[in-house]
């Protein structure tokens, strides 16, 4: 770990877009165009911490659908 993520104190949040992939957004600024909140608040370690536990598929949602249809 380096020095500026060890005295990095931004606070983050979680965010996932409408295929729902996941990525971390600084909390104090809005989020861009096409992600959303997906409820989890922490520094960079909690957030990418909840991130690995709740992202088991990193397939796009399009795909998942897609495959599911056709029976894979």
């Amino acid at each position: 770990m380096s020095q500026e993520e060890r005295d990095d104190s931004t606070i983050y949040k979680v965010v996932l877009n409408h295929e729902e992939q996941y990525s971390i957004w600084p909390a104090d600024r809005e989020n861009a165009l096409g992600w959303r909140d997906a409820g989890k608040t922490g520094t960079k370690d909690e957030c990418l911490t909840y991130i690995k536990e709740v992202w088991t598929d990193m397939r796009p949602l399009s795909l998942r659908k897609k495959m599911a249809e056709a029976g894979n």
